[in-house]
């Protein structure tokens, strides 16, 4: 279990809430010490059982590079209100609330978007639906289809209990002794149960369900001119390195290979990731107004 390393926020970084034609959405906003704020913004979605706190290691790092940096909870999930209705939990409608704080956020301006795992398959849906232009997209731990492995296994039974017998059940049975078995420090330990209790339970059923029959983007995802950034732990066990390689090379896009981390880079190597999107966000400025220029 991938766990924030602290919880306590660093300087710079605050709750914060946006509204949006969607509905509000919880997040951490981080900006720049200075306040000076010269870069494009950055919009990080978190995975199915996580929540905007997995990128608080990250956040500072990100920010300091000249920019307003947010991460948020999805619909549904921790400190975000969604409704009962399985179809909000759709990744289509999860992407179209994604457009929504891409474009509150960005204000018109390109905007920087990161998608963990599920959150990157949600975030792909809003790439490809058009209705926003981000200036960079990165699938962080995340893969063409549906996930794989000892994870899908998990998800499979996780969403039975949850529907048999309650998220208590499932803290008390499975998170909670996981949790104590990995040496997660009492407060860490407190807080995850605070997160999944707070869960939506049609949520997380709902986006389970999506993660585990999820169908290849991945050729639909090529057609749409973005610059890509396929970053993930060398012991991925959500999605395969092999699976998530392949993606990029068909994706024509750069892949970056995070030593020593699984599934959670932004929590497991948080500076060696925090430094491999701000390269990335910088390249992908560059070429954008280098391409704009030459077009002029």
């Amino acid at each position: 279990m991938s766990t924030p390393r602290f919880l306590n926020l660093p300087p710079g970084v605050a709750p914060h809430r946006i509204e949006t034609p969607q509905g509000t959405f919880a997040a951490l906003q981080a900006l720049p010490v200075s306040g000076v704020v010269e870069r494009w913004p950055a919009l990080l979605v978190p995975g199915l059982t996580g929540s905007k706190e997995d990128f608080i290691a990250v956040l500072m790092t990100l920010a300091q590079s000249g920019r307003q940096v947010i991460a948020v909870d999805l619909r549904g999930q921790y400190e975000t209100q969604g409704p009962d209705d399985p179809a909000a939990y759709t990744c289509p409608s999860l992407g179209a609330d994604i457009d929504a704080l891409a474009q509150v956020i960005g204000g018109g301006e390109p905007i920087h978007l990161v998608g963990h795992s599920f959150g990157g398959l949600v975030a792909r849906e809003a790439v490809i639906d058009g209705r926003t232009r981000f200036a960079s997209f990165t699938l962080m731990s995340s893969g063409p289809s549906a996930i794989e492995g000892r994870r899908a296994r998990s998800a499979r039974e996780t969403m039975r209990e949850v529907a048999e017998l309650g998220l208590e059940h499932v803290w008390h049975h499975t998170l909670e002794p996981e949790a104590l078995a990995a040496g997660v420090s009492e407060e860490i330990v407190a807080f995850l149960r605070k997160r999944l209790l707070a869960n939506s339970p049609t949520a997380l059923r709902c986006m389970t369900e999506e993660v585990l029959g999820m169908r290849d983007r991945t050729d639909e995802l090529r057609q749409i001119d973005v610059p890509t950034l396929v970053l993930f732990g060398e012991n991925d066990d959500g999605w395969s390195p092999e699976t998530q390689s392949e993606m990029a090379a068909r994706l024509g896009a750069e892949s970056v290979v995070v030593p020593g981390a699984v599934h959670s880079p932004a929590v497991e190597a948080p500076e060696t990731t925090a430094a491999a999107l701000v390269r990335f966000w910088n390249a992908a400025e560059k070429h954008y107004l280098d391409t704009r220029s030459t077009a002029v």
